[in-house]
């Protein structure tokens, strides 16, 4: 069962595809355009080195991503240029361990952390005397 879905993710028979294209295939970014700008950010490495979109990679590269606050480190198992149904798409990569539980190490840690709601307008005269008052307190 597994190998006809590794032959339909192998099916364009190319051993190489632009980093673009398989960002967006793979399911990590929702249209190629994002990929791009995501790339020419600086939030993708491919083994280890700044890129651009049109760089080509292979099976077994090794893709360093930033999404948000989440980073991913992802080893790239199969090539395919056709975006396909998530569950076919997440045989393209595999996570590595380390980006795993690095992921869930922080977001322990952001949730940790307290909510902080800037305030959309000054503080009102209240609200100036209890700051007052509690920085002469201090």
């Amino acid at each position: 069962m597994a190998s006809d879905v590794t032959d339909l993710i192998d099916s364009t028979g190319k051993e190489r595809i632009r980093i673009d294209k398989w960002l967006w295939a793979a399911r990590f970014f929702k249209t190629r355009g994002i990929a791009k700008q995501a790339i020419e950010g600086g939030k993708v490495q491919v083994d280890g080195q700044r890129t651009k979109p049109s760089k080509e990679i292979e099976i077994g590269a090794i893709i360093r991503l930033r999404q948000g606050f989440d980073e991913k480190t992802v080893l790239v198992k199969s090539l395919n240029d056709q975006r396909r149904p998530f569950s076919e798409a997440k045989l393209m990569f595999e996570e590595t361990q380390e980006s795993i539980e690095q992921r869930m190490v922080l977001a322990e840690q952001r949730k940790a952390q307290p909510i902080i709601w800037p305030s959309s307008s000054k503080p009102n005269k209240k609200q100036r005397r209890l700051i007052h008052e509690f920085k002469q307190r201090n």
